[in-house]
């Protein structure tokens, strides 16, 4: 008998309800992941569903992450057996990359592919920004400056992608505009495919293209996945919607979750019309509609306070209905409140910005004498934006206060002290930059960056006095006079630079911080190996793989005055812990947006002066009437009423226990949109308020599972614990060495050859073919690594393909799977493996590994030979636990070798894997409890090591 657990009666409905399509409307705080993953469990134990019958959508990777680790938390409690990594989990974008990946030879990608976010995007539209240009009538409709240009192409691209709209429809428009926006489109596309770059709205249609142009990859994909759950439904777009009912197929076993009350993202495609229509998308009576109403997260004044500020809209002053844009709902507490404080209040000054300061740190230093606040994290501020320089003003006044403020996408990145000093110390590594800067010789930096760049130089200049900086100050003059006048070229980037400053300090002492120390002692280190990232990816989109005379000066002002101002306007988000989104000892400082799905025992809702404001662009508006899929839903006069409703909305249900609306009254604040419930409320100062009344609750863990390789993790953090932290932990860019691209066109290839083989093609594997597998994996390595090998390299790699299928004499009928992803989830953590080949016979499996290298001397070699029978364990463990296939052999098959046997064998022993297993498990424990104490024994990893120069001194 299935245990339901504390499942009220709504949730056993939507738990034990598999079959067809199912709407499950989750209000705030109703259980939604608690009923996802006991339907997950009910149908894995009750019904017989395999886990790989399973697909699960979520909003974000952190969503999913969770998904897994309860899943499996639940399924080890239940002692029940199954490989639950086999599910389809995790974002629409993640899945459908992972259909893509499956049949990348169906879509207009080649292997190799480069995923743009959203400042690469506007980033690659900008440096083909003279090809949009160039289209007639482009000039009226987007803004004149190149870059803001380019971010509102990459807007109108992504919405018309992902409603379907074709460039050749655009433009055979009559409408000039429309016409240049075909154009548009067209050009975009083009360039795209031209240099194997996906974003991430082409991720969705190509998925959804691939699906529906090959009937036969859709019915494969239908048979194996039989049951559809989708979170946060109120939050997909048209594309997604589509993809949906295409997995869904006949069986239509759709089960979608969402809140109607908690649709924000209209600004990204999104569509409340997505679940308020899903039940009219069956036969009447078909789709079952399951409301989860009953709220066990929020003290019930809370509760009541947001109902009623969703039943506000009608009357007289804000002349707006619901009507059919919403479930008409109302969420019930799970219990009344029994204290005498209402726990939804207001906390306010009289048009007094200083007086809201120091009101606000009465108030959190009230919470903390009363012993009710037992760590900072309990409280969360929300903001409509935390980049505004009213908040930016609040969080530096209470962190001059000693309280820590957690804030990441509040645009402080540039304002840190370690990237003002690392700044300002690479600009005086380039003189002639900073002499053109004090001469205001750069007319298109705005007054704004030049004074910004200015105070970089002169903090990193004030450090430089100081006496224990005396040998970095000779250090970056000598470098100075070398670039001065730089004839020839350097062994060096910028890159390389900074990692060279990394010897002195203060960067010396920022690197050597422990990682068990809180979010905002680490939070410099983690800003400088963001550096790392940002001038990396310059040098990787400049194709600047040294400094040379010709090129250094050029290169510097584009770095500086081009790319960093851009990033500098545009803002970068500083680290976010999946793991832990209410950092201890500090108080959050959060976006609406970036709440959502969270819960604080404090919340205080600022931004009390914001009022409706349309987001849609007319263009767009004429393009949906005339050429999307579905005619417009919403009312546009009404979009923008319903949009704000909705955001505060989900601001006030973020509280369990104390909700607290706070602004600086005047004239415009709080707006007339808040102002009738605003005033009611009691005052924190009132005497009727007493926090002796409450019992904050703790913020709750977040339990992630994170994933470990055997190559990407242990081998790594075995050769230098200190790489690892740095490289893995906090996540620094290593510079730019030559990709090993030898290896992997031979890896490559020979996957073509295994593909080939698993479709029963073997008569395609032809010398001609293989070669023009080779020459198009040689293209697309050498488009996305900007590396080059020379002729007689490239011979010596195509001849070790071709070799190795002579080798096999026509015989490929032993092979089972290729280049096969295989993970498996441990109660604290997901081993993963990426397998080269596998085959079998007799009912077992043997495993082939493959080395684009001379087979190495049995002794010379040892070590390294002993790290690949290693790593062999850990993929027959791998498949042994996820297959229950029995593994024979062992296979290292060396694709140098000539004249030799390519391949060293090693039998299965099952002590021989377990003791493999234990160690790879020991050393998981001390990466998870961050002891990165051990450094490097071998000379070799240091001679080659980024950070050589920082521990050369320690």
């Amino acid at each position: 008998m299935f245990d339901f657990g504390n499942a009220n009666e709504n949730q056993r409905l939507a738990i034990s309800n598999i079959e067809g399509p199912v709407l499950i409307t989750a209000g705030p705080g109703t259980g939604k992941t608690f009923t996802l993953v006991q339907r997950a469990l009910y149908m894995i134990q009750e019904c017989g569903v395999k886990p790989e019958q399973i697909m699960m959508a979520t909003f974000t990777e952190k969503a999913a992450k969770e998904l897994v680790t309860r899943i499996t938390n639940e399924l080890s409690a239940r002692s029940i057996v199954v490989n639950i990594n086999d599910m389809y989990i995790g974002t629409f974008h993640s899945l459908c990359l992972r259909i893509i990946k499956e049949h990348l030879e169906y879509t207009y990608l080649k292997r190799n592919y480069r995923t743009l976010d959203a400042f690469d995007q506007s980033y690659m539209v900008f440096q083909n920004i003279n090809k949009f240009k160039a289209i007639e009538n482009v000039s009226t409709m987007f803004p004149s400056g190149s870059w803001k240009m380019a971010q509102e192409i990459c807007v109108y691209v992504n919405n018309l992608q992902e409603e379907l709209v074709e460039p050749e429809t655009l433009k055979n428009d009559s409408d000039s505009r429309v016409k240049a926006l075909g154009n548009v489109l067209e050009i975009y596309e083009n360039i795209m495919e031209e240099n194997n770059l996906v974003d991430f709205s082409s991720i969705q249609t190509e998925a959804y293209r691939l699906m529906k142009d090959n009937p036969e990859i859709l019915k494969e994909l239908q048979d194996q996945l039989r049951y559809i759950m989708i979170d946060e439904y109120q939050d997909t777009n048209y594309i997604q919607e589509q993809i949906v009912f295409l997995l869904g197929g006949k069986r239509k076993n759709i089960c979608v979750v969402g809140d109607d009350d908690q649709g924000l993202y209209r600004f990204r495609g999104a569509t409340i019309r997505n679940i308020l229509e899903f039940p009219d998308k069956f036969s009447e009576g078909v789709c079952k509609v399951i409301p989860l109403n009953i709220n066990y997260r929020s003290n019930s004044d809370i509760v009541d306070f947001y109902n009623k500020w969703m039943a506000t809209t009608d009357g007289a002053r804000f002349k707006f209905s619901w009507d059919k844009y919403r479930y008409q709902k109302k969420i019930v507490p799970h219990k009344k409140s029994e204290i005498a404080s209402s726990a939804v209040v207001k906390l306010s000054s009289l048009n007094d910005e200083d007086e809201w300061h120091e009101k606000i740190l009465g108030f959190i230093a009230k919470l903390k004498e009363s012993g009710k606040l037992t760590d900072y994290n309990q409280l969360a501020f929300l903001f409509s934006s935390v980049k505004h320089e009213r908040v930016t003003k609040l969080a530096s006044f209470l962190e001059r206060n000693n309280i820590n403020v957690y804030s990441p996408r509040s645009d402080m990145y540039f304002e840190r002290e370690e990237i003002k000093i690392a700044l300002g110390c690479m600009m005086l590594l380039f003189p002639k930059y900073v002499m053109g800067l004090e001469n205001n010789d750069y007319k298109f930096l705005q007054p704004e960056h030049v004074r910004y760049f200015r105070k970089c130089i002169t903090e990193a200049n004030t450090f430089l006095l100081k006496p224990e900086s005396e040998e970095f100050a000779r250090w970056l003059r000598s470098h100075g006079k070398i670039h001065f006048s730089l004839s020839g070229t350097t062994d060096y980037t910028y890159s390389g630079l900074l990692y060279q400053m990394f010897e002195y300090e203060p960067f010396k002492s920022i690197l050597s911080i422990d990682m068990k120390e809180g979010i905002v002692d680490v939070r410099p280190a983690r800003n400088l190996a963001l550096l790392t990232q940002v001038i990396g990816k310059y040098e990787y989109l400049h194709k600047i793989d040294v400094l040379n005379g010709k090129t250094i000066d050029s290169n510097t002002e584009k770095f500086f005055n081009l790319y960093l101002r851009l990033l500098f306007d545009g803002g970068i988000n500083e680290y976010e812990d999946d793991a832990e989104y209410a950092p201890s000892g500090c108080v959050s400082f959060l976006t609406i947006h970036q709440s959502k799905g969270m819960e604080f025992p404090i919340v205080i809702v600022d931004s009390l002066s914001s009022v409706p404001r349309k987001n849609q662009r007319d263009l767009i508006l004429d393009i949906e009437e005339k050429y999307f899929k579905r005619p417009a839903y919403e009312p546009y006069e009404q979009t923008k009423y319903f949009d704000f409703w909705r955001l505060y909305y989900t601001a006030f249900s973020r509280a369990q226990d104390l909700l607290v609306l706070t602004c600086d009254e005047n004239k415009r604040t709080p707006s007339m949109y808040f102002k009738d419930l605003y005033e009611e409320l009691q005052s924190v100062e009132d005497d009727i308020f007493n926090l002796d009344d409450f019992d904050f609750k703790e913020v709750k863990a977040v339990n992630l599972k994170d994933t470990f390789s055997f190559t990407s993790h242990i081998t790594v953090y075995e050769n230098c614990a200190l790489q690892y932290k740095f490289y893995k932990e906090l996540e620094f860019m290593p510079v730019r060495a030559g990709a090993m691209i030898f290896g992997m066109l031979v890896h490559e290839t020979i996957e073509d050859v295994h593909r080939a083989a698993l479709r029963k093609e073997e008569a395609t594997i032809t010398v001609d073919n293989v070669t023009k597998w080779f020459d198009a994996n040689y293209a697309s390595i050498t488009k996305t690594e900007h590396t080059y090998l020379a002729e007689p390299q490239r011979a010596a790699a195509l001849n070790q393909v071709l070799r190795y299928v002579e080798r096999q004499h026509g015989n490929w009928s032993l092979i089972q799977q290729a280049e096969v992803d295989v993970s498996l989830v441990k109660p604290d953590y997901i081993i993963e493996g990426k397998i080269d080949l596998v085959k079998g016979e007799n009912g077992t499996v043997e495993i082939v590994d493959f080395k684009s290298e001379k087979k190495p001397d049995m002794i010379m070699m040892a070590e390294r030979l002993e790290q690949y029978r290693r790593q062999l364990h850990i993929y027959a463990h791998l498949i042994e636990e996820r297959t229950g296939q029995k593994v024979s052999k062992m296979h290292l098959y060396f694709t140098g070798e000539e004249n030799g046997v390519p391949t060293i064998t090693y039998p299965y022993t099952k002590n021989a894997v377990e003791g493999t297993i234990a160690a790879f498990d020991d050393t998981v424990q001390k990466i998870m409890k961050k002891d990165y104490s051990k450094c490097a024994k071998d000379i070799k990893v240091c001679k080659n090591c980024d950070f050589r120069f920082y521990c050369q001194n320690q």
